[in-house]
Formats: structure tokens, C-alpha cells, sequence
């Protein structure tokens, strides 16, 4: 192949990524009804960027569903804001949802993002796998495998990325486009079609922006 047909693939490679990718607002999706809330309410506020969904604290787990088909692996990048309020931030992203309690998600713990104590730093980014993997018995039965510190963390008020790397297999974090990964584990559940939300830890709220993703 000659340098002007590799250029030609290359370009052809590049459009098809970057037609595939969609991006979702959610306050738009909110003022017109299309987001699922479980266990949760969502106000729209805005800032001097652009509007945002405010998710409500409450007792247990919430998610919040998006309005997209049924996805198996892809790249998702989430923008989010919790707070630094010790066990009261857990934020993040759902995916091979199959209902309400069945599901995997990646999930931050703003509180421990900057913490002095070097046990709390290595629970800033938490995998789970829900209904039989919780974060509990991942961390009494194999403890630090599926949970780490953030190499170069956000201010744990601010607006940050986090962006996953959904194979069949694995499971790869990283944070505010940092190259090296917050987090990379083996999935604890074979890969199925599912949906795609928002996840939010037992008593938390949070803010969300929105959601770019490529997926099938």
C-alpha cells in the first residue's frame, strides 16, 4: 500500500470515529423528560458555562438512566462534580446495566481525593459489580485490587472527567485525560447489551454535565 492510500485509510479511520462518537446534554434531557431517576430527584442549575443536572442525596443507592440502546463496550467520558464531605460523595458512571440492582459501575470518592491519610488516598476510585460484588466484599475478600489512588487528583469541589474503556473483558479508568490509568481491573461479570447511567453511592448527591461516548 502507497503513502497516499494509508493516508486515505487513515483519514477514513478518523471520520468513522469521530461520526460514531454522540455526546449527551443532561439538562437537555431532563427538560424533556427523557432521563430515568431511580431513587433520586434532578434540578437544572447553571453556571457560567452552561446548564447542569443537580442529583439530590438519599438514603441507598441512585442511578440514573440514560436514553441510550443497549450497549456492550465503548468509551464513555463523563463530566461530574461531587464535594470533599467524608462518606457523602460517591460519583460515577453505570454500565451493562440489566435493571435497577443488576449492574457494573465505576465510581469516585471525591472526600478521599486529596486525602492525608494514605489508606483513604487508595479508595478514590472504586469497580463494582452489583448485585453480588459490592464494594464491601470486594474490599474484605480481595482487598486494593479493584479500587486505587488517583496519580494526579482533582480538587475534590471542582469539575473533573472521568473517562472508561469498556472491553469484554477489562475495564480501564482514567481521570481528567490523564494517559496513565486511575484504574484498570478484570470485569466481574461476563459482557452483555445494557444500559448506560449515572451512578450515585448510598446517601450521595452530585452534579453532572454531560456524557460523550462511542459504543456498540
Amino acid at each position: 500500500m502507497n503513502k497516499i492510500a494509508i493516508l486515505l485509510v487513515g483519514l477514513l479511520a478518523t471520520s468513522i470515529s469521530i461520526s460514531a462518537q454522540k455526546s449527551l446534554q443532561f439538562s437537555q434531557l431532563q427538560k424533556k423528560g427523557k432521563l430515568v431517576v431511580v431513587n433520586r430527584t434532578i434540578t437544572v442549575e447553571s453556571d457560567e458555562r452552561s446548564d447542569y443536572i443537580k442529583v439530590s442525596e438519599s438514603e441507598g443507592e441512585g442511578i440514573i438512566w440514560l436514553p441510550v440502546g443497549n450497549i456492550s463496550t465503548g468509551i464513555f467520558t463523563l463530566e461530574l462534580r461531587g464535594k470533599d464531605e467524608f462518606q457523602k460523595s460517591f460519583v460515577g458512571i453505570v454500565f451493562n446495566g440489566q435493571n435497577d440492582s443488576t449492574y457494573e459501575a465505576v465510581y469516585c470518592r471525591p472526600f478521599n481525593f486529596l486525602a492525608t491519610d494514605s489508606v483513604r488516598r487508595i479508595h478514590a476510585i472504586q469497580y463494582i459489580a452489583h448485585p453480588e460484588y459490592t464494594w464491601k466484599r470486594l474490599r474484605d475478600e480481595r482487598n486494593a485490587e479493584f479500587e486505587n489512588a488517583i496519580q494526579f487528583p482533582p480538587e475534590p469541589n471542582n469539575w473533573f472527567s472521568m473517562t472508561i474503556h469498556v472491553t469484554d473483558t477489562e475495564v480501564i479508568a482514567m481521570i481528567n485525560g490523564n494517559a496513565s490509568p486511575a484504574l484498570k481491573v478484570n470485569r466481574l461479570r461476563t459482557a452483555k447489551s445494557g444500559k448506560i447511567g449515572i451512578f450515585l453511592g448510598a446517601g450521595s448527591g452530585g452534579d453532572f454535565r454531560k456524557l460523550v461516548y462511542t459504543g456498540k
